[in-house]
C-alpha cells in the first residue's frame, strides 16, 4: 500500500480509536460475547426474550409474593393438600366457599350454637329427650305449692296456673307391704304432715298369724310415736254374716285408746281382711280429728263367716296427729299390702 506522507507507524488498536456506532451485530462473531464481556446490571428486562427465563434458570427459594401477579395462581398450581391453615387469612372462608351440606357436627365447637342461630320453630318433640322438660322450663304465671294441679288458663300468662285442687285428688304417700311376722304398721310424720288437710289408708289385704288376738286395732299419737291417745269417742257397728248373722253396735269407754277395724271369732284365730279408713284434718290442733271406717274381714277356715265394719271415730281433745299404728291386740301381722293416701 502506498502512502502520502508518512507512512503510518503500527500500534494496538484500542476503544477510543473506533468511532462510536460503527460496531453492528452483524461485526460481532456469535458466542463471541461471554459474561465476562457483559457489566454487572447491564442486562436489562428489554433485552430478555419473552419466556427466555426458565425454572432452570431460577434459584430455589427466590420468587416471593412481590414477584407473583396478583390472582395469577390458580388451581392447577396448588400440589394436593398444599394449602394449610397457616395459609388461610381470618375470615377467608366464607360461605360462598363451603359446599353445602359439608359442616357437621365434628366441626361445631362445644356450646357455640346459641339461641340466635336456632330458626324458630325448628326444635320438634324428636329433638329433646325424655325427661328433659322439668318445671323451670315451663312457662306458668305462678309459682307451685305442695298438692296443687296445674291448671289451664288462657288469659295467664303461658295459659297455665297452678292452683288448688278442686278436691278429693288424691297422692300415694307409701305403700307399705308385709311378707313376714311384723308388729305393726306405722305411719309417721314424715308422711302426716301439713299438706294434706285428709288422709286415706286403703288395706288391699291384712292377715293375722294363727296366734294373734280376735282384734285388728288403730292407735294414734301427738307426737311421732313417743305416746299413743289412750282415749277416743267411738261409734261403730259391726254386721255379721254367717252362723247367726247378728249385729253389734258399741260406744268405747273413756278410757280406750284404740279402736277396731277388723273382727275375729275367737282368740288364737287368724283373721283376713280388706277396708278403706279416712283421716279428717289430724294436722288441724284447732280441731277434733275425725275417722271413718269401712272394712270387711272373715277368718280363715270359717268361709261363711263374714264381718263388715263400719262406723265413726273422734279423738277426745283438739290436738295435731302424726303418728298413726295399725296393729292386732296380740300377736304379728303375717301378710298384708296397705296405702296410704294424702287428700286434697
Amino acid at each position: 500500500m502506498s502512502y502520502i506522507g508518512k507512512q503510518p507507524r503500527k500500534a494496538a488498536l484500542t476503544s477510543s480509536d473506533i468511532e462510536d456506532g460503527i460496531i453492528t451485530a452483524a461485526k460481532i462473531e456469535d458466542g463471541a460475547v461471554v459474561a465476562a464481556e457483559i457489566a454487572s446490571n447491564a442486562v436489562t428486562t428489554a433485552k430478555i426474550n419473552a419466556d427466555a427465563v426458565t425454572a432452570a434458570k431460577i434459584a430455589d427459594d427466590v420468587i416471593n409474593s412481590e414477584h407473583i401477579a396478583a390472582d395469577s395462581i390458580d388451581a392447577e398450581h396448588y400440589a394436593a393438600g398444599s394449602v394449610d391453615t397457616t395459609a388461610l387469612g381470618a375470615d377467608a372462608v366464607t360461605g360462598a366457599k363451603i359446599a353445602d351440606d359439608a359442616i357437621n357436627s365434628e366441626h361445631y365447637t362445644d356450646g357455640s350454637i346459641d339461641t340466635a342461630h336456632i330458626a324458630d320453630v325448628n326444635v320438634t318433640q324428636g329433638k329433646i329427650a325424655d325427661q328433659a322438660i322439668n318445671e323451670a322450663k315451663m312457662q306458668i304465671s305462678n309459682a307451685p305449692s305442695n298438692g296443687y294441679m296445674l291448671t289451664a288458663q288462657s288469659g295467664n300468662t303461658g295459659g297455665m296456673t297452678w292452683a288448688e285442687a278442686g278436691g278429693g285428688a288424691k297422692t300415694l304417700l307409701n305403700t307399705t307391704t308385709v311378707s313376714s311376722d311384723v308388729g305393726s304398721i306405722n305411719f309417721d310424720n314424715s308422711l302426716i304432715t301439713t299438706s294434706y288437710g285428709a288422709y286415706e289408708i286403703i288395706i288391699e289385704f291384712l292377715q293375722t298369724d294363727a296366734g294373734s288376738g280376735n282384734e285388728i286395732q288403730m292407735a294414734y299419737s301427738s307426737d311421732n310415736g313417743s305416746n299413743f291417745k289412750s282415749s277416743l269417742d267411738e261409734v261403730l257397728t259391726r254386721d255379721r254374716n254367717g252362723d247367726t248373722g247378728t249385729a253389734t253396735f258399741r260406744s268405747l269407754a273413756a278410757d280406750q285408746g284404740n279402736h277396731h277395724i277388723f273382727s275375729g271369732l275367737e282368740n288364737n284365730s287368724a283373721v283376713f281382711g280388706s277396708g278403706v279408713i279416712k283421716i279428717f284434718q289430724p294436722m288441724n290442733s284447732n280441731l277434733h280429728t275425725l275417722i271413718s271406717v269401712y272394712c270387711i274381714n272373715h277368718v280363715p277356715g270359717h268361709t261363711d263367716d263374714v264381718r263388715v265394719s263400719h262406723g265413726a271415730v273422734q279423738i277426745d281433745e283438739a290436738v295435731a296427729i302424726n303418728y298413726i299404728r295399725i296393729q292386732p291386740d296380740s300377736g304379728n301381722i303375717s301378710a298384708a299390702k296397705v296405702k296410704l293416701y294424702g287428700v286434697t
